[in-house]
C-alpha cells in the first residue's frame, strides 16, 4: 500500500481549509485567539510592577516646623513616598491604613525639634500596612537612610553632628503582619482566585451546556421567568462556594496558621456578595456563548485580568494608573482588600463598606445584562 493511500494531501489541505473556514464563522474564539496573547503581553509588558512607588502617605504632625518639613521632603524625595495627607490626627491616620487609603504613616511626635537641637536623638515612627509584604519592603529598604540623609542640610555649624552620629531614630512598625509572613497575605487571597476560577466557569458552563443539549427550550414551555431562571441556577452554587471557603478556610488556619482577627459573620456576608458577583458574571457568559467552548475561553478572558491586576500577584499600586483604573472594575480586587481587612486587620463594617457598596454596583449591572440577554435567548 503507498503512501498516499494513506495519506493524501489533497484531503489533508482539505480537512485544513475546512478548519480555518470554521474558525472564521466563530468570531467569538478567533477574538479570544487573537485576544488573549495582546492581554498577556500589555499586562506583562506595561502594567506588572514589582517595586511600585509613590505609595500613599499620611503624617501624624504633632509639630510642625523645619525639622519636620525637611523630613517629609526627604520621605517624598526618595521616590517610594506620595503624601497625601501632610496633617491628620492619629485617629484618622488608624482608620485610613485600616482601610487601606494609606500604605504608611509617619508621626512626628511633639516636641521634636526642641529634642533635636538639645541632642536627645528623639524616635519618629513609620508604620506600614505590610498586609503584603511586596508592597512595603523596598519602601522600608529605602527609608532607612532617612536618619543620615534627611535633617543634613538643616543641621549645619554649631548644629552639626558626628559622621556617624544620626539626629533622630527612625522605628518602622509593621502592621498586620509585622513578620513579613507572605502566606499571611497569599492564603487569603487564593479564596477569591479559587472562588472566581470556579463559580465563573462552573455556572457558565452548567447553563451553557443545557443550550447545547437542547433542554433550555423546554423552558420555553414553562410560565417560568428568566429572573427565577438566572437565581434558580445560581443557588445551588453559592452552597458550594460556601464549602470552597469553609475548606480554604480550615486550611488557612490549621496548615498555614493565618490569624484570624475579625469577625466570622461579617466575613461570610462578604462571602455571599462576592460569590453573587462571580455567579452573575458566569450567568452572563452563558447568555453569551453558544458552546461549552466558548464558555471557557470567556472564563479565561475574565479570569487572567483578574489574577493579574486585583493585587494578587503584584503589588496593586505598582501599576500604572489605567491599569489600576481596570483593576478597579474586577470584584476580586475590591474582595482581596475585604478578606485581607478581615482576617488581617479585624477590621468592621464600616471600614469593608468602601469594597463592598462597588461589588453590590458591580452586580446589579452585570445581572442586569445578562438578564436582558437571557430574556432575548429565551425569546
Amino acid at each position: 500500500m503507498s503512501l498516499r493511500q494513506h495519506f493524501d494531501p489533497g484531503r489533508f489541505g482539505a480537512i485544513m481549509l475546512k478548519e480555518f473556514i470554521q474558525l472564521r464563522r466563530d468570531r467569538l474564539t478567533f477574538a479570544m485567539m487573537i485576544g488573549i496573547p495582546i492581554i498577556q503581553m500589555a499586562l506583562f509588558g506595561f502594567a506588572i510592577n514589582g517595586d511600585p512607588k509613590r505609595l500613599p502617605t499620611v503624617i501624624v504632625a504633632q509639630e510642625q516646623g523645619t525639622f519636620t518639613r525637611s523630613i517629609v521632603r526627604a520621605l517624598e524625595n526618595s521616590g517610594y513616598f506620595k503624601v497625601t495627607a501632610p496633617d491628620v490626627s492619629a485617629r484618622e491616620a488608624e482608620r485610613m491604613l485600616a482601610e487601606g487609603q494609606a500604605q504608611f504613616a509617619l508621626t512626628i511626635p511633639a516636641g521634636f525639634a526642641r529634642a533635636i537641637l538639645r541632642g536627645e536623638q528623639p524616635t519618629i515612627l513609620l508604620e506600614a500596612d505590610a498586609t503584603d509584604p511586596a508592597a512595603t519592603g523596598n519602601a522600608i529598604a529605602a527609608v532607612q537612610q532617612l536618619t543620615q540623609t534627611a535633617l543634613a542640610h538643616d543641621l549645619t555649624g554649631p548644629l552639626a553632628r558626628p559622621a556617624a552620629a544620626t539626629p533622630f531614630e527612625l522605628r518602622i512598625h509593621r502592621r498586620y503582619n509585622p513578620e513579613g509572613i507572605t502566606q499571611y497575605n497569599i492564603v487569603p487571597g487564593l479564596m477569591g482566585v479559587i472562588l472566581t476560577m470556579t463559580m465563573i466557569m462552573m455556572t457558565s458552563l452548567g447553563v451553557t451546556r443545557e443550550v447545547e443539549r437542547g433542554t433550555m427550550e423546554n423552558l420555553l414551555a414553562t410560565p417560568v421567568r428568566p429572573i427565577e431562571v438566572m437565581v434558580g441556577k445560581i443557588a445551588p452554587y453559592i452552597v458550594i462556594g460556601y464549602v470552597q471557603v469553609g475548606v480554604i478556610l480550615l486550611a488557612a488556619r490549621y496548615v498555614f496558621d493565618v490569624p484570624f482577627e475579625g469577625s466570622f459573620l461579617l466575613l461570610m456576608v462578604c462571602m455571599l456578595v462576592f460569590i453573587c458577583a462571580n455567579l452573575a458574571v458566569g450567568i452572563t457568559i452563558s447568555s453569551v456563548a453558544r458552546t461549552q467552548t466558548q464558555a471557557m475561553q470567556m472564563t479565561f478572558f475574565v479570569f487572567l485580568p483578574s489574577i493579574l491586576l486585583s493585587g494578587f500577584m503584584f503589588p496593586f499600586r505598582g501599576m500604572p494608573e489605567w491599569a489600576q483604573a481596570i483593576g478597579e472594575l474586577l470584584p476580586l480586587t475590591h474582595f482581596l482588600r475585604l478578606i485581607r481587612g478581615v482576617m488581617l486587620k479585624g477590621n468592621g463594617a464600616i471600614e469593608l463598606w468602601p469594597e463592598v457598596w462597588p461589588l453590590l454596583l458591580f452586580i446589579a449591572v452585570v445581572m442586569a445584562v445578562g438578564l436582558k440577554r437571557f430574556r432575548a435567548t429565551l425569546d
